[in-house]
Order: structure tokens, then sequence, then C-alpha cells
């Protein structure tokens, strides 16, 4: 967890590691010898996500939109790094590297410097100039033709990504903004990473890292779809990967380059020390976590969870966000899948279904309002509320990969309270997670370890519901900043420090492992709700009822009326 500085060698070395999270950057300062937390620093971003008013010009965006202002990301650095090296009181001539992560994917178009279009006088009124967000879903339409095609073409890289592309990821908001604004298409010389991008402000150098290539490009052994399959979904899409994403690939943990100077002036910290390739925030939070072998499966629960995992073979799982050589650690295939909504559903319900005597309560106790649901949650036996719900509220990320599908709740009366449906949210995400595990499972993948990260292992009463219902002990990382230790774990590496990854984890990574193990009258019981949990689970997701698409389809036709 968070720690103070203790006293420190004059000869101690430091690293430090920014995670770039959907509302926030954070900064932690780490020691190379040990992965002792010395001390970390916030900064929110201060135009959040724009994901209903575009904010330069105040219109209501479409549904589905979600943007962000990259000015954003560079005001971390000039905040939170400086406030990270007062906090942890250290030397900042001792800190040898910096390495970042982010969450993917997220896009910024830019011109072939770097600059960003949204930051261009022309183009600072229109949406399609400003980053992507990762949970940016109203490309779906350009997703399902791109699933489509490749399909009837039999594309053999489908495999690798469950049989199915997502809306989130590079290919479908790149195809969007060709088809909605070719004029910023056309403008924008490159498509590329926020991870990438923040690397590129720190050291001058583009390199376009692995991992998200791998995961969200669609880079497969070397080589991106054909240029034939891009001019299949539109001809003037054709040049979209030699164009706008292909680039130098680098390794993770390797060195990107060094600390220009314009950057050692906006973190404190000196010039020309190493900055690693960029990371995702999942991925990269393996290491922090001790997970580098196989069958480790690491859980960063936040408003959205990340689920990935190394493998010694390589294997089709469907659904999965996909498989990559080298995408988490050297030597192993790094899988990945996820849920689009975790944290997200239970702060929407929070903003939306609570009364206000619920806050009352709470602010009486002198607790949050989530601590409060929570706490008359736990008081209840496993199905007294008599509700199932489906965790969509986000879409599905996996393992139907389908951001058209909504959130259900099943079961309510005029007796269900406001606990009642928390706990039955709290529920569908576990029960999200164990569909997850048991499809890799099934596929020849198995789980022997969970782990969980990210700000929601808070709850213990929600992580004993995950134990209970994957039937799986459940670690935890010690650490409060997961993602932004693995970060340091990388810079550490890129500086030199240690040889490898994998040797840098076992001596700066933290976990405590079994924290949490099934409550075997819990786990049977779990075992009957969830059988409930997948006869929703197919009906509404496997095509057997498509009313959810249809709801939506019919509120953007309103919305467009409206407008």
């Amino acid at each position: 967890m968070a720690r103070k500085p203790m006293a420190m060698d004059s000869e101690d070395t430091y690293v430090v590691g920014v995670d770039y999270g959907t509302l926030s950057g954070r900064a932690v300062v780490v020691r190379v010898s040990d992965g002792f937390e010395m001390g970390s620093a916030v900064h929110e971003y201060d135009s959040a996500v724009m994901d209903a008013v575009f904010l330069p010009t105040g219109k209501t965006l479409p549904p589905e939109w979600a943007l962000q202002d990259p000015k954003d990301y560079v005001s971390v650095l000039q905040h939170a790094v400086p406030a990270a090296i007062v906090d942890a009181g250290v030397d900042p001539s001792h800190v040898i590297g910096i390495s970042t992560d982010f969450t993917a994917c997220t896009m910024v178009p830019v011109l072939s410097d770097g600059t960003p279009l949204s930051s261009l006088e022309n183009f600072q009124d229109r949406p399609h100039a400003y980053v992507k967000l990762w949970r940016h879903h109203a490309s779906q339409p350009q997703a399902d033709r791109i699933n489509a095609v490749a399909r009837e073409r039999g594309e053999t890289w489908m495999a690798r990504y469950g049989g199915q592309i997502s809306s989130e990821w590079e290919l479908a908001k790149g195809l969007q903004i060709l088809e909605e604004d070719p004029e910023i298409y056309g403008a924008m010389d490159k498509f590329v990473e926020a991870a990438d991008w923040i690397v590129w402000q720190l050291s001058g150098t583009y390199v376009r890292n692995a991992c998200s290539a791998g995961y969200k490009g669609n880079l497969q052994d070397g080589q991106y779809p054909s240029r034939d399959y891009f001019a299949a979904l539109n001809p003037d899409f054709s040049s979209f990967a030699e164009e706008k994403i292909q680039h130098t690939i680098g390794q993770l943990g390797e060195r990107a380059g060094g600390l220009t100077a314009e950057a050692a002036t906006w973190t404190g910290l000196p010039e020309g020390i190493a900055v690693a390739v960029g990371n995702v925030d999942a991925h990269v939070t393996a290491p922090a976590a001790k997970a580098t072998a196989p069958g480790q499966m690491v859980a960063i629960m936040g408003t959205s969870t990340c689920h990935v995992m190394n493998g010694d073979s390589l294997a089709e799982v469907p659904g999965m966000c996909g498989v990559v050589d080298g995408g988490i650690l050297s030597g192993y295939f790094g899988y990945e899948a996820g849920q689009s909504g975790v944290g997200d559903i239970f702060a929407w319900y929070v903003k939306n279904q609570v009364p206000a005597s619920y806050f009352e309560e709470a602010s009486e106790q002198g607790i949050s309002i989530h601590e409060h649901l929570t706490n008359l949650a736990a008081t209840q036996q496993v199905g007294q509320h008599g509700l199932v719900a489906l965790d969509w509220h986000s879409g599905n990320r996996s393992v139907l990969v389908d951001h058209e599908l909504s959130g259900v709740i099943l079961g309510q009366t005029l007796a269900t309270s406001a606990e009642d449906g928390y706990r039955a949210l709290l529920e569908s995400t576990a029960f999200g997670t164990r569909v997850i595990i048991e499809t890799f499972r099934d596929s020849g993948v198995p789980v022997t370890e969970f782990i969980v990260a990210g700000g929601l292992l808070k709850n213990p009463f929600l992580m004993q519901v995950y134990s209970d219902i994957t039937n799986l002990p459940l670690s935890t990382i010690d650490s409060e900043q997961g993602p932004a230790l693995g970060s340091a774990i990388h810079a550490a590496v890129a500086a030199g420090a240690y040889p490898s990854v994998h040797e840098a984890s076992a001596k700066m990574g933290r976990v405590k492992v079994a924290v949490y193990k099934p409550i075997e009258a819990n786990a049977r019981a779990y075992d009957d709700i969830f059988r409930e949990y997948l006869l929703l689970h197919d009906y509404f997701g496997r095509g057997a009822n498509d009313v959810m698409k249809r709801l939506k389809a019919r509120r953007r036709e309103v919305l467009e009326d409206v407008e």
C-alpha cells in the first residue's frame, strides 16, 4: 500500500512511473533496489471526459462518444511528477528513468511532428480532431463492418482476437473519422496511441509500443491486415496501415530515448534520463503484481476491468481481446480480455438510482455512499435479494465483444431496495469475470491464480464476492498504484538497472497471496445464480433476442430528430 519515505542511502537511485487513467494521471517515485514507493501524486484532467457535451462549442455529442483533450496529459507531467518528487523527499538528480502507461485504446490524431489536430485553430471546433478515449463506442457501425468483411474474406488474423474486433480499437475509430470527417482524416498524418504520444512528448521520439500495436492495432507476426482488406472496408481506407499507424515498434522495457530539455523543465527531472517505451495500464500491472508466470490472471479493476495473463503456448480463445507474442512479458504469449463497465456501473447506479435518504445516512456515519451500500448489502445471504443482473451498461468487451448490448436487472419487485440492486450489480461483474475465466479454461489456457489490482480492491466485500463466484483464491497487489509501479519497473529496465522485466519484477513487484478464499457455501449458492446469469447472457448476447440493439437504434434515431 502507500508508503512513507524511509531513511535513504546516498547511493539509492529511483525511477518514476506515471499512470494515465480515465479521469486523472498519477505519478509514483520508486526505489530501484526493492520497489519501495517513496511518494506519489495525482493530477485530475481539467477537461475530464467529453461524453455528453463537446466543451469547445457546448454542443451536445451524439450517444456513445467519449473524447479528451491531450493538453491534460502534458499537465500531468507538469504537476503530478514534481509533486511526487516532493512527496518522496528524494533528490531529483538520483532519478534514472521515467516510464508511462495509458488506457487503451485511446487515440490521438496528429501531424507528422506530433502536434494534435485539436490544438490547431482551424480544427478546435471539430470533435473528430480530439482524442478518442478507450470507451468511445460511437464507431460500432464501423466495427460491425470490420468484422463482417473479415469473416467474408476469411481473414486468419481474426482468430487472434477471439473472432471479433471491438469498436474501442484503432481500426474502427480510424474508419469512423474517414467516413464522418474526411477532412480531419486527410489532415491526420498519424493516428497515435496516447501511450506512445506521451512518450513522444517526453523523449522527442515516436516509438510505437508492441503491446498496443498488437492488441489494439491488429499487428500480428509483424504484419497488419492487408491493403486489400482495408480497401474492402472503404477504398479511401486502403492505405490506413502504412500511412496512419505503421511505425517503428519498441519492445516493452526498452529505452525509447532520453528526456528532452523541455520535458525536464516540465517534470523537474534530469535531462537525458531514460524514457521507456510506452505501455498499457493493464499489461504493465502484471509485473507489479509479480504475475510473470503462465496461469496468473491479473484483473485491473477500476471504471472498467482488464484481465491479462501470460501463457506458454498459443491458443484461440473466443471473445478474447487478443493474444500477442511478448505482449506482456518477453518469452510468453500475452492474453487479454476485459469488461467495459465495472466501477462505472456502480457509479451510475449511485448517481441515478439511490434515494437521498441513503446519502443522508452515509453522511451521518461519516462514510461514502458506496461504503454504506456495501455495508447494507453485506448483511444479506447469497440470493436474498432475488435478483440477477447483466453487467453490460457500457457494452460487453469479453467474451461477446458487442457494445450494442446494455444492462439488465431482473427480478425487481416493489420490495426491492437500493442495496439489493447494488449488490446484484457487484455480483454481475463477478459473473462476467467468471465467464471470461471459464472461456479461457475451456480453450486450453487455465487460470491457476486470480490477482486483483486497481481501486476496487479497497472493497473487501467485493473481493470476497469475486472469490466466491469464481471459486478461486484471490490475491491482491500490495500497492495502491499498481500500473504506476509497473511503469516504474519498466523504467528501471530501460535505465539498465535490471537486465529484464522478469528480474525487475522479482525485486520490485509486490503482492499479497490468497488474501481471500472462497467460502464453500457461498460458492455453491452462486453456482445456481450463475446458471441464471448464463441463460440471460446467451439469450440477449448471442442473437436469440436483439431487443437491446433495437432499443439503442431507436434511441439514436430519436436523438438525431431532436437535434
